[in-house]
């Protein structure tokens, strides 16, 4: 038998421990999805923690620390519930004159759709409009069905949204004892390793919500003043919309300013529809050129394609919550491993270390 050469014996080392890190990854990915609700609160925990960590600290130098979290989760709650109450407010008094802008607004559709280059036939939408009821109407237990099981997912979403703000309250309240604790019974040798690695990631994990949330609430600003002056409808919605899909990056806000343009065109035409699809180009510009490398270049080091490939996959996996989530877990894993080899290299005592993470 020929004797096996030293490239195939390092390729077949390698290959079986990949297999093996594969399959443990695997595993735990397999275990998240079959826990997901529990996983999801305990990311939305972590992220109020990171929001409300500084916040709770500076009243818990004149209050009690219970005290002060409960102030700052129940503001936080209530300042959600206000922006919530302004935006039904805003779509209540313009659904009259929302209703009547999109019916013309659908009309002068159709006619420019009839005219050159497209030559619509001028029936072929209201035979789709004609065929969609008729579709509704022969499905309509279905569709009650799939109402009941979205109240179903409903109650799902606040067992998650209340584990969450419980998780919160417990990590405001003695997140760093905890994360000593926890490090205090693991062997002594690993101790230093995982001191350093939770605080890079904690680091890296608050920088990048801090930062994401930063940069959405411009975009959003940015979004409802120009929807404002542009006089689109439902601009205060539209800029909501535009803030929670920044926390998908690069895929988020195109798509609600494309929403946008949507209503856009509905409301005020192809030339305002127009502008908001320039306004997707420079909000695009202004999100990747100035606020992402001014905000968020000391948490997240990824390469854009890093981060594109990254959300695709995570919604591949996980749907909304995977392209949400997948941005900063491949941030905080890159930090740990970065933090690990920094230290290797520079052979110093990582006991020194406070393995306890309290970064503001």
């Amino acid at each position: 038998m020929p004797p096996v050469s030293p490239f195939l014996r390092t390729a077949a080392s390698y290959a079986w421990r990949l297999l093996v890190v594969g399959a443990a990854v695997y595993a735990v990915f397999a275990v998240l999805g079959r826990f997901h609700e529990i996983a999801v609160a305990v990311f939305l925990g972590l992220v109020v923690t990171a929001l409300l960590w500084w916040p709770t600290r500076r009243l818990a130098r004149t209050l009690p620390r219970s005290v002060a979290v409960a102030v700052t989760l129940l503001g936080s709650v209530l300042l959600l519930l206000g922006v919530l109450a302004l935006v039904g407010t805003a779509v209540a008094g313009e659904s009259t004159t929302l209703a009547r802008e999109f019916r013309q607004g659908i009309d002068s559709i159709e006619e420019y759709l009839e005219r050159a280059p497209f030559r619509l036939n001028p029936h072929a939408l209201s035979d789709l409009q004609a065929r969609l009821g008729d579709y509704l109407s022969s499905h309509r237990s279905t569709v009650l069905s799939q109402a009941v099981s979205g109240a179903g997912r409903l109650v799902h979403v606040l067992t998650v949204l209340a584990l969450g703000a419980f998780c919160s309250f417990f990590f405001l309240h003695g997140g760093d004892r905890q994360w000593a604790w926890f490090c205090a019974q693991l062997p002594p040798r690993l101790r230093a390793r995982v001191g350093i690695a939770g605080g890079a990631a904690w680091r890296t994990f608050t920088g990048y919500t801090r930062g994401i949330v930063l940069v959405a609430a411009t975009n959003a600003v940015l979004v409802g003043v120009a929807l404002y002056f542009l006089g689109v409808p439902l601009a205060v919605p539209l800029a909501l919309l535009e803030f929670f899909a920044a926390f998908i990056p690069l895929i988020g806000s195109p798509v609600a300013l494309a929403v946008a343009a949507v209503v856009a065109l509905a409301a005020k035409g192809p030339i305002t529809a127009g502008v908001v699809v320039a306004l997707i180009v420079i909000i695009g510009q202004i999100e990747g050129h100035l606020l992402h490398p001014l905000v968020m270049s000391r948490a997240v080091r990824l390469h854009p394609l890093v981060v594109a490939i990254s959300v695709v996959a995570g919604a591949i996996a996980a749907g909304v919550v995977g392209a949400v989530v997948a941005v900063p877990l491949v941030s905080v894993t890159w930090s740990v491993h970065t933090a690990l080899r920094d230290a290797r290299r520079a052979g110093g005592d990582p006991t020194a270390d406070d393995p306890a993470v309290d970064e503001d």
